[in-house]
């Protein structure tokens, strides 16, 4: 009977920490950062998930993080990656964004879970994340073309530009012609 009490308990420990809610830490604005999965084992994965920017792009700063965690949305809502270090020591971290200017705008908090991380053979965590691929280009992804493109302004610049070269070949081909002429 002991036995059968154990085995229920320890699974809804397991049930508990499946179905857990990520955690979220808001301030009196409405403005957060979620954190996926809630409580992660160092070595982890996670995923963030900034309110209260109204910008396009930012970065989470913290302890608890590999390297910081560039993100990027719209509406309010940034998202971005990133991973515990496996040497990372259980605990409360604090979680400071940066969007709009501002340093540390948005706050939050993870709890980094005892245990749980990847295998003693598997690799360490990276000391930093690859930047591979685009040049450094994703953010430029996420700019509207119409509010970045040439405007009137260049258009009237090109235009006098390419006038002014099309005038000079002419005045060179007319003083060739000319200087034909005269030595013939």
């Amino acid at each position: 009977m002991r036995s059968l009490r154990i085995t229920l308990c320890a699974g809804a420990a397991v049930a508990a920490a499946v179905f857990a809610p990520a955690a979220h830490a808001d301030d009196a604005a409405g403005a957060g950062v979620r954190v996926t999965p809630a409580s992660p084992a160092p070595g982890s994965d996670i995923q963030l998930r900034a309110t209260g920017c109204a910008g396009r792009t930012g970065t989470a700063k913290s302890a608890a993080f590999v390297a910081d965690a560039q993100l990027t949305g719209k509406d309010g809502a940034l998202v971005g990656d990133t991973r515990v270090p496996t040497s990372l020591k259980p605990g409360t971290y604090d979680i400071k964004v940066s969007c709009d200017g501002y340093d540390d705008k948005v706050k939050g908090t993870v709890t980094v879970a005892a245990g749980g991380g990847p295998s003693p053979s598997a690799p360490a965590s990276p000391v930093a994340p690859v930047h591979a691929g685009g040049g450094g280009t994703a953010h430029l992804a996420m700019v509207d073309a119409r509010e970045t493109g040439p405007g009137t302004r260049q258009a009237v610049i090109g235009l006098v530009l390419a006038s002014v070269a099309a005038v000079a070949v002419a005045v060179r081909s007319a003083r060739r012609s000319r200087l034909g002429d005269a030595r013939d």
